[in-house]
């Protein structure tokens, strides 16, 4: 058996070292048959905010082994931000990226393609694709459109989306995505499906190229600054709707094995843990939190319970009530404002369909700590006091400065 084996594992492996050799190879035929374009044009591609957009070069040079990407807010702009990896940038984790932080610090460069982790409508603009040299092959046109005030309808309460709006010289509508997975499975779920403004005018910029034509997104810059100013009145949309899908079932394994993980199972068990991994924190009462679900990103399907109480979007996204205090945003987080004692408990995270972990939250109050020089807090009021003591000092001298010129101009006449 040894000696017929060994052959055959030396024919795997050389059959794996060929595939890959070809994959390789394959790769690098992408750019040879993509020739670029002799005038730079941009592909309009929209998106939401939070969201996680990669944009691809799809064609260079062979002898070019190294992309920059810039970054500008309109072809008028006379800044450019340069987004390059040659200064040491390392792959980012989406996970540490903080909503509002500059672009600078959120993108990756990977097999010459852009990602720009949690998109921000500042982010909306020119993206090129070239050299250090000021080489230019490729272009977008990115839309990252807001999610404040964004429209959403309830398909079980008989909602119904915006309908179409059509003008003389434009029409504005929505295009939808496809509908998510159910967010759960084995009980009652949601599915959510995100549309974006859209807009057709035969007074596009030609240099801007849309899937369709006359037709690209309202944040556009194909768009002139008159009928933006006129599609910024159209939201984007989401739709709302109960689903229920079964569970996937997980192959058992051999007996010998399941007999042997059992044993494992029933002596390493803890009843009050749920089957997930389960993050333990202990936050001060009257403080805000947000949770984040793991590996979730906003266009995945996401859902939260606390204990066995379902936290259906219908009752807790963000707008339904504003009076709420915890809530869900449309990046799928899960918001608890002033954190009460009855707050207390373990949440659950489902991503696609599948629970994938809980969130063991204690509540407790606030230790005191004493303040050094170094907190953020202490120096605030330093500069506080200090800035007032300044300003207190300027005018108390001012009116003394002004009693004495008033003393001095007087003395004359008197005599």
């Amino acid at each position: 058996m040894m000696e017929t084996g060994l052959p055959r594992a030396v024919l795997l492996l050389c059959m794996v070292d060929v595939l890959h050799s070809f994959a390789i190879e394959e790769k690098e035929d992408v750019f040879k048959r993509m020739v670029c374009p002799a005038f730079l044009m941009f592909d309009n591609a929209a998106y939401l905010a939070d969201m996680t957009f990669e944009l691809p070069c799809n064609c260079k040079p062979e002898e070019v082994s190294n992309v920059v990407w810039y970054f500008q807010k309109t072809m008028r702009s006379k800044e450019t931000t340069v987004l390059t990896d040659f200064a040491g940038n390392v792959v980012v984790d989406s996970g540490h990226i903080h909503v509002g932080s500059n672009v600078l610090k959120r993108f990756s460069i990977r097999m010459f393609s852009l990602i720009v982790f949690r998109a921000q409508v500042t982010d909306s603009g020119l993206y090129l694709c070239g050299t250090k040299k000021g080489d230019f092959f490729y272009g977008y046109d990115v839309d990252v459109q807001p999610t404040k005030h964004i429209t959403v309808a309830f398909v079980d309460r008989g909602e119904h989306v915006q309908d179409d709006y059509t003008g003389k010289l434009f029409s504005l509508f929505t295009t939808f995505w496809d509908w998510t997975k159910c967010d759960r499975c084995g009980v009652r779920g949601e599915q959510r499906r995100i549309g974006l403004c859209y807009m057709r005018s035969a007074k596009l910029h030609p240099r801007y190229r849309t899937a369709l034509p006359n037709v690209t997104s309202c944040g556009s810059r194909a768009v002139s600054t008159w009928l933006q100013r006129r599609g910024r009145r159209w939201k984007p949309e989401v739709a709302i709707r109960s689903c229920l899908a079964p569970c996937v079932k997980e192959q058992d394994p051999q007996e010998g094995v399941q007999a042997i993980s059992n044993i494992i199972y029933k002596l390493g068990q803890k009843p009050w843990l749920p089957h997930v991994p389960t993050q333990f924190h202990k936050h001060p009462v009257g403080r805000d939190l947000i949770i984040a679900c793991p590996g979730a990103r906003p266009e995945h399907a996401v859902a939260w319970d606390k204990d066995s109480v379902r936290l259906y979007r219908s009752n807790f996204l963000v707008g339904v009530n504003q009076s709420m205090r915890v809530f869900i945003d449309h990046g799928n987080h899960l918001h608890i404002q002033r954190v009460q004692f009855s707050d207390k408990g373990t949440y659950f995270c489902w991503r696609e369909g599948q629970l994938v972990a809980g969130f063991r939250l204690s509540v407790g109050h606030q230790r005191q700590r004493r303040r050094t020089l170094d907190d953020p807090e202490t120096i605030y009021a330093i500069k506080a006091i200090s800035t007032s003591y300044v300003l207190i000092s300027v005018i108390f001298v001012g009116i003394h400065v002004c009693r004495c010129c008033r003393q001095v101009f007087r003395c004359p006449g008197t005599t």
